[in-house]
């Protein structure tokens, strides 16, 4: 897994240029908003079990029919693989959050998901609406801690709604 500060010299170091003005200010802002990642994923380390639940439950409550009969959350099984699923988006999107780069979500949730979710047949709809859920009550937590810079939490949630939409699954 690389962070920003490694993604960006190494690709300074591969087109063997000295890092200029946009690097100095991407590394200043990735240092500057430190704290805030930090803060958020220390939330989300406190509060992990409790956001994937409540917004499995919000998920359950905007798509009603993933619990009817047929439905991809019907058996108590399914509920809970859905519910592990929302907890393991949380936890790489925190991963992701906190090194200020999207890179681990594509080595290890999007690569592998999208082929395990088209063999299983499991619809990709609920699953980018139960993301966004998960990024909205993280703003919400992060906001009532007094964390002001809540954007840093869009970059890592948005990536995987934008690239599970992407694909016909």
């Amino acid at each position: 897994m690389r962070d920003a500060v490694t993604n960006l010299i190494r690709n300074y170091d591969i087109s063997g240029r000295y890092l200029d003005r946009d690097a100095m200010d991407s590394l200043k802002d990735y240092f500057a908003s430190g704290n805030a990642r930090v803060a958020v994923a220390t939330i989300v380390s406190g509060n992990a079990a409790s956001i994937a639940k409540e917004a499995g439950v919000k998920l359950f409550e905007e798509v009603p029919e993933l619990l009817l009969p047929g439905g991809y959350a019907y058996t108590t099984r399914r509920y809970s693989a859905c519910l592990r699923d929302m907890d393991y988006y949380l936890r790489y999107a925190t991963y992701a959050l906190v090194a200020g780069s999207t890179d681990v979500l594509d080595e290890r949730v999007l690569q592998g998901l999208r082929e395990t979710y088209n063999s299983l047949g499991v619809p990709i709809g609920p699953t980018v609406v139960g993301i966004q859920i998960m990024k909205e009550m993280l703003k919400e937590m992060a906001s009532e801690a007094g964390i002001t810079n809540t954007g840093v939490i869009d970059e890592p949630f948005d990536y995987m709604t934008r690239q599970l939409s992407e694909v016909s699954v």
